[in-house]
């Protein structure tokens, strides 16, 4: 449910927002000009358009304006500084590959530092906004609980973790016969506890859907409703379903979803397809172009055998493809069957090269192009590792749900190479079931700056 609350402090932060970048560029280009570093007008003009259009994409590749980001974990402080360091990155870039960051570099220094300083400002006033409009508008609701669950419990946590927006009254459980009593002992004290809850300016009471609850909804409701209060359900699943589960309809039909997962949504796979095509278009016209032939005569020069080693894996809802990578290996008979291992024989000088560097993986920028992997996705596996895991690993085969990637979360965090202990498998699977969960455009450009780092370091796992 949108907050009222939540929706006004976001467009009251973005509205000003907008407001002080305009007013601290218009500001810093007349500093600027004031103090005889003259700058075109028809330069200002055009990077005014700039930085508008730009702090609109940076804010909304994490997120930062988004009424659905729960409020507890919304620092809109910390949120303003990387959108601020988003912005800088890219619009010097813009700006140097334009030839006129020279042009504006005493502007833009003016510009960024006065922003921030700004923004310091701007923390304090909207925290005396903040509290003006909680008690002018009266956001905080009288809210209570009936019925004892875990969800009900950690509901009941999250209303007094939350207290500018909640009131918590408590749980309307003092009688026993809401939980073990007789069906008339249960309507008698139902009736005794929806007006002791009306008497005390509840305005929402959430019901936990234990099964003495469950079947008496209809009489709750009207009950609820006799005394003017929002009656709401807390649905209690099994103690060991801890994901965060979701509810949509389909027609009229509700549908609980028990795993979160923001690449179902159109938009969010139709960004990352882009991506993946812009990205991997720009590596094989701008890299692979000419690495390609100095690789491949490099490859031919230690042995008989193609440049490119070429494997079926599997992909997203386990459909098999055809993964190619630069050939590390002499050519041998246990390639799809047994896995790399450190000081491998069969890995040749320029192989060892090409694996610590990840150069070897550069050609599946073809199968992202193609449509099979992504450029951000769980590792693709060979046909017979996935047959083994997914026999003795819970939730295996949850990492198919996506594309697999050229690199990934469970990489970047040192989850790579050989896996000849179980349990590195499995949480190689943790970490790619987390990414499929919590994807966001920023999570994936972090992993992409990571990548490049530990492949510029050389990475230990890489063999």
């Amino acid at each position: 449910m949108k907050n009222h609350y939540n929706y006004s402090l976001r467009l009251i932060l973005a509205f000003t927002d907008y407001v002080i970048i305009n007013y601290v560029f218009i500001l810093s280009f007349q500093l600027v000009n004031a103090s005889n570093q003259f700058v075109a007008y028809d330069l200002y003009r055009r990077n005014l358009i700039t930085i508008n259009l730009l702090w609109f994409i940076c804010s909304n590749i994490i997120n930062f304006y988004s009424v659905q980001r729960p409020t507890r974990e919304f620092n809109q402080y910390g949120f303003t500084w990387k959108v601020w360091s988003l912005h800088v990155l890219f619009l010097t870039s813009c700006l140097f590959y334009t030839r006129e960051l020279m042009a504006l570099k005493y502007v833009l220094i003016c510009f960024y530092v006065m922003l921030a300083v700004h923004f310091l400002i701007r923390k304090f006033l909207l925290s005396i906004i903040e509290s003006f409009i909680k008690r002018k508008f009266k956001f905080r609701k009288q809210v209570a609980l009936m019925g004892i669950s875990p969800s009900a419990i950690a509901l009941a946590s999250y209303f007094k973790d939350n207290e500018n927006l909640y009131s918590f009254e408590g749980f309307l459980n003092e009688s026993e016969s809401l939980n073990n009593g007789s069906k008339d002992e249960f309507l008698k004290d139902v009736r005794l506890q929806m007006k002791k809850a009306a008497d005390n300016g509840i305005n929402e009471l959430y019901v936990s859907l234990t099964p003495v609850l469950s079947d008496n909804i209809e009489f709750l409701l009207n009950q609820a409703e006799s005394h003017c209060i929002r009656l709401k359900f807390v649905p209690d699943f099994s103690p060991s379903i801890t994901a965060q589960y979701s509810i949509n309809y389909i027609g009229n039909s509700p549908v609980i979803s028990l795993k979160t997962e923001p690449l179902e949504e159109l938009h969010n796979r139709f960004a990352k397809r882009l991506v993946d095509i812009l990205f991997s278009l720009f590596v094989l016209v701008f890299i692979m172009s000419w690495l390609y032939p100095i690789i491949g005569i490099i490859i031919k020069c230690q042995g008989k055998g193609p440049v490119l080693f070429k494997q079926l894996r599997n992909g997203r809802n386990n459909t098999e493809f055809w993964c190619y990578k630069f050939r590390s290996m002499r050519v041998n008979d246990e390639s799809h069957t047994r896995q790399v291992s450190k000081n491998d024989e069969r890995i040749t000088r320029v192989g060892k090269f090409l694996r610590k560097t990840s150069l070897d993986e550069l050609p599946q920028f073809i199968n992202v192009l193609l449509g099979d992997m992504s450029v951000i996705g769980p590792r693709p596996h060979m046909l017979k590792h996935t047959e083994h895991y997914r026999s003795i690993i819970d939730k295996y085969m949850v990492r198919h749900y996506l594309k697999p990637g050229i690199t990934g979360w469970a990489q970047i965090n040192g989850f790579r190479g050989e896996t000849n202990d179980i349990s590195l498998m499995e949480k190689r699977v943790e970490y790619d079931i987390w990414y499929l969960e919590n994807w966001t455009p920023s999570l994936d450009l972090k992993i992409i700056y990571f990548t490049i780092l530990n492949a510029l370091r050389g990475e230990e796992n890489a063999y």
